[in-house]
């Protein structure tokens, strides 16, 4: 194996290993944003509710019967600040934070896409440096 198939085989490695992170990155983003359309709907469900007994999330599955007393919601808005918003209000930030994350997943498709763009012209210049030389 010569040094330039050496070189070819290294980059195509490289991005390989690159599109496999922008991958789970993608699908870290797609979560997020399942899990953020869930919490919206969530949202939707309480609407009307006060007085009406709900389950409510103590976190990684697991779930307590509890009755509604209030539409007003807690709300961690960064570095463990808890301010209290309403329904309307957290829905708007949860929108806010899904059109950031589809931006994010618009970025990572689009590098994605840039990287094979860019295997397809290594592969193809291989393969035309190939057949010249036979």
């Amino acid at each position: 194996m010569d040094q330039q198939q050496q070189e070819l085989l290294f980059k195509l490695s490289m991005s390989e290993q690159h599109i496999r992170q922008l991958q789970q990155q993608l699908q870290a983003v797609e979560e997020s944003i399942t899990e953020l359309k869930s919490l919206d709907f969530g949202l939707d469900e309480i609407r009307g509710s006060i007085g009406k007994e709900i389950l409510a999330s103590l976190g990684r599955g697991i779930f307590v019967k509890a009755k509604l007393l209030s539409e007003d919601l807690t709300v961690d808005v960064g570095s463990k600040n808890l301010v209290k918003k309403s329904v309307p209000e957290t829905k708007k930030i949860i929108k806010e934070q899904t059109e950031k994350l589809q931006e994010i997943k618009k970025e990572l498709e689009e590098k994605v896409d840039e990287i094979n763009r860019e295997l397809t012209k290594i592969i193809f210049e291989a393969r035309e440096k190939d057949d010249g030389i036979k």
